[in-house]
């Protein structure tokens, strides 16, 4: 079960266009109503296994405080305001949706970050500060980025989309970090970040494609209905990543070393669309759906984007330095 998991997981380009698919064609043919019971579930699924592995303590390391104070001003300081633009301009008459590309541009990194960061050999110590330290900030950042760039938009219960984010995010995070002190307690720091740490992140990919399979199965007929919408919400998400790629790339070249400069961009570029996804369809209801669609279209865009970018990295940044720290990936 554990190799399908991780082959699954690597191959998220491939799973999640199917597992949409799926949803899609379930929801043409069944009534996808009782699948919103599924949500919670599923929901915990995503974010629970990745705290279990999330190296806190990382916060509190210095040396790399400028990659992390230009990481954070892109997060909170830019690329929320331009995901809030492309979504007035491309979504004008469908507020939902611009909600979903907010969202989506709203709660930086994910185990993925770091991830990506290793694959392109850049400096993974800040990757998982960047992790912690973006996960935190957006999550207390949301709701109220949420309220002040939408409310005049759509109807937002500011207490709801708190309540969320104490269920999804800091819950999780506690009951992960009680359970990563008990396996480190009884296995032994080697052991857990060796052999027991690593299977908890592909846990998250069942969580990821159910959420997935229940967002296009509540949106089906309308795709059917209306297939153009899928192209209305690719064009203004691929100018969102295109933008968050060439601003951080920018940044990173003419300000850090490279191993701290490819942080930057996955701590930027990568968003925690697990979280996304489950505030838009927790949070609001069924319209909420209409951002989940955004959501879920990113995951396709996120995962393919970042693993060609690695492709280009030595041409962007010159060859692998030896002198940037290493850690073991997760997520």
């Amino acid at each position: 079960m554990w190799i399908i998991l991780q082959k699954i997981t690597k191959n998220l380009i491939l799973a999640i266009p199917m597992m949409m698919f799926a949803g899609f064609i379930y929801g043409l043919n069944f009534d996808p109503a009782w699948l919103k019971s599924m949500i919670i579930p599923f929901t915990f699924l995503m974010v629970y296994p990745m705290m279990v592995t999330l190296k806190i303590k990382k916060v509190f390391e210095g040396g790399d405080g400028k990659a992390q104070l230009l990481t954070q001003l892109i997060n909170f300081g830019i690329v929320p305001f331009v995901a809030f633009g492309f979504g007035i301009y491309f979504f004008a008459d469908r507020p939902y949706m611009a909600l979903g590309l907010l969202l989506a541009g709203l709660v930086p990194t994910s185990g993925m970050t770091i991830s990506w960061t290793g694959f392109a050999k850049g400096n993974m110590s800040a990757a998982v500060k960047m992790t912690v330290v973006g996960l935190v900030v957006g999550s207390l950042l949301t709701p109220v980025f949420v309220k002040w760039l939408m409310g005049a938009s759509i109807e937002i219960n500011l207490l709801a989309v708190f309540k969320q984010i104490v269920f999804i995010v800091f819950l999780p995070m506690v009951l992960g970090f009680m359970t990563q002190r008990f396996l480190v307690k009884r296995y032994g720091q080697a052991d857990f970040q060796k052999s027991v740490g690593p299977k908890f992140p592909p846990l998250s990919t069942l969580g990821v494609l159910g959420i997935v399979f229940v967002a296009l199965a509540l949106k089906a007929k309308t795709i059917a209905a209306a297939p153009e919408v899928l192209l209305s919400i690719l064009v203004p998400l691929l100018l969102l990543y295109l933008f968050n790629f060439t601003l951080s790339t920018l940044v990173g070249k003419a300000f850090l070393p490279r191993g701290d400069a490819i942080a930057l961009v996955y701590g930027s570029v990568m968003r925690n669309l697990s979280i996304a996804l489950a505030i838009a369809i927790n949070a609001f209801g069924a319209q909420g759906s209409d951002a989940a669609l955004v959501i879920a279209v990113a995951y396709i865009l996120q995962v393919q984007s970042a693993a060609w970018y690695v492709r280009f990295t030595d041409r962007i940044f010159g060859n692998n330095q030896p002198e940037s720290p290493r850690f073991a990936c997760q997520g």
